[in-house]
């Protein structure tokens, strides 16, 4: 059986908070392990780099191996996501406030997990979900945020609204909808990795967010960047 792994970015001796980088990545056979080259995996480095830099010191950020590439359904992602958790409070002590970041599976696999008592906040990139993952979960007084191109083939944009919408009923979520992003993150990579930077300094650091996470936090609906 295959085990996940945990790479350090930063990692402070008393931080503020702490940031877990998860990413996507679909399974092409059986149970395929994780390599750190594959570029689901690799589309995470630069974003988890400009967080590091944005926290100052302040945060400790680690990015999250899967134990394997997909969604196993006897061993998912959620399941890592919990493993990680438990090892960054156990290193930084059990008050230390996370946030998620996930992109695609990884996206999804975090809005599942926010229901751990550690998690704050959850930043879900081009995420992979379902309408109906919010009947599994019960979330309450949560800080979501959901960036999405409008042009993503493999994630449609829609379901993510409508899982945003069922989420905002008992959460605090907020939509940046980017009208030229595709799946990867490439061209508009700037948007995507800005607005998860900008919402993890004001969500673990109480920094005040500048446009659009502030719009989009503010309950104005879908904020729409070009």
């Amino acid at each position: 059986m295959s085990t996940p792994r945990l790479v350090a970015v930063r990692a402070p001796e008393s931080p503020e908070g702490i940031v877990l980088l998860v990413h996507g990545g679909a399974s092409r056979r059986g149970r395929m392990m994780v390599s750190p080259t594959q570029l689901s995996v690799l589309r995470m480095i630069p974003i988890a780099r400009r967080v590091a830099r944005a926290g100052q010191g302040r945060l400790a950020v680690h990015r999250l191996l899967n134990s394997y590439r997909g969604w196993d359904t006897s061993h998912t992602p959620v399941h890592d996501i919990e493993w990680a958790v438990g090892q960054v409070l156990e290193r930084y002590g059990p008050d230390v406030p996370i946030c998620l970041v996930g992109h695609s599976l990884g996206g999804r696999a975090s809005i599942l997990a926010a229901g751990l008592p550690a998690v704050r906040s959850v930043v879900a990139l081009a995420a992979f979900v379902y309408p109906t993952d919010a009947d599994r979960l019960g979330l309450r007084d949560r800080q979501i945020l959901f960036v999405h191109g409008l042009r993503d083939r493999i994630a449609p944009a829609q379901r993510a609204q409508q899982l945003a919408e069922r989420l905002a009923r008992s959460n605090r979520v907020g939509f940046i909808a980017i009208r030229n992003g595709k799946h990867a993150m490439l061209a508009e990579h700037r948007e995507f990795g800005g607005a998860a930077v900008d919402f993890v300094g004001a969500t673990l650091l109480d920094r005040t967010p500048s446009s659009p996470v502030a719009e989009a936090m503010a309950g104005k609906g879908v904020v729409h960047v070009d």
